[in-house]
């Protein structure tokens, strides 16, 4: 295993049509992998950011035929890097999709999936409403994929507010954490740089999320702010607003430095839940 990685954020501004939102991608890689990223991530949606559910659906393949999916293993294998898809619209069983991370080895073979298990479903004070569960078939598996420099725990966006995953993904071997998202300017304004630092406290993991950014179809507006943060929650970079790309060397022992500072992953023990409060005694008429 190397003793140092380093890695890329792209940061694009995706819309709706899937082919400029591919070949805006694809250039952005191209820097990163000029820039001597090893590990380029996208974020959530790159392919397409739509908020038509109709459409969302009718853009959804099967993995082995999704054109996004066949674009960036081609671009994995031109560039020679490992490269997360971000996420895509993939076609599940019951009629509606998974939202799919990709990750994608330097020969173009995809070597690991992961459908985003937590469903953003609220509605926001700034008027903007989200019902990803109508289009969306929440996974149920987390995942840890194998590459040259440790395990990977795959999660994507409103993952990030279940810290219950990045501990599990942690104790199952993940060293490094990718979470693509598109998360909202409003709530990333409040709690984006906060609750990424805290995943990468708890999990003593690297955490690596691409962000999207800008104003995308139906009123939404992304936040940005890629980030790589160390597992001592060090902000190593933020790509701000705007779009492009973010590097950062990874120093490899960080991890076990960090993990043996403050062993809290070994001090894990189970618990039983909060009992049932009891219900008052029944007191006599009169």
């Amino acid at each position: 295993m190397t003793e140092t990685l380093r890695v890329a954020c792209v940061q694009p501004s995706s819309g709706q049509d899937q082919r400029a939102n591919l070949d805006a991608a694809a250039d952005l890689v191209r820097e990163a992998c000029a820039a001597g990223a090893e590990l380029v991530a996208l974020p959530e949606n790159v392919a397409l950011m739509e908020h038509r559910t109709a459409l969302v659906q009718a853009s959804a393949t099967p993995l082995d035929a999704h054109p996004a999916a066949r674009f960036f293993s081609a671009l994995a294998e031109e560039t020679g890097v490992w490269l997360l898809a971000g996420s895509m619209g993939v076609s599940a069983g019951d009629g509606r999709i998974a939202n799919c991370s990709l990750l994608i080895d330097p020969r173009g073979r995809i070597v690991a999936t992961y459908d985003k298990i937590h469903m953003f479903d609220v509605d926001l004070p700034t008027g903007e409403s989200y019902r990803e569960s109508e289009a969306f078939q929440p996974g149920g598996q987390a995942v840890v994929a194998e590459t040259p420099w440790g395990g990977l725990g795959m999660t994507v966006c409103y993952d990030l507010r279940f810290p219950q995953l990045y501990r599990a993904l942690a104790h199952a071997g993940a060293r490094f954490i990718t979470v693509p998202a598109a998360f909202t300017k409003h709530t990333g304004e409040a709690h984006w740089h906060v609750l990424m630092r805290a995943r990468a406290i708890e999990s003593g993991c690297f955490v690596i999320a691409p962000c999207m950014w800008g104003s995308h179809s139906g009123g939404r507006k992304t936040y940005g702010h890629s980030l790589i943060v160390d597992p001592w929650g060090e902000v190593l970079a933020d790509a701000g607003e705007g779009v492009g790309i973010i590097t950062a060397d990874l120093e490899l022992a960080r991890v076990d430095q960090v993990r043996a500072a403050i062993p809290a992953l070994a001090h894990d023990r189970p618990f039983l839940p909060p009992a049932e409060p009891e219900e008052e005694p029944r007191r006599a008429a009169g």
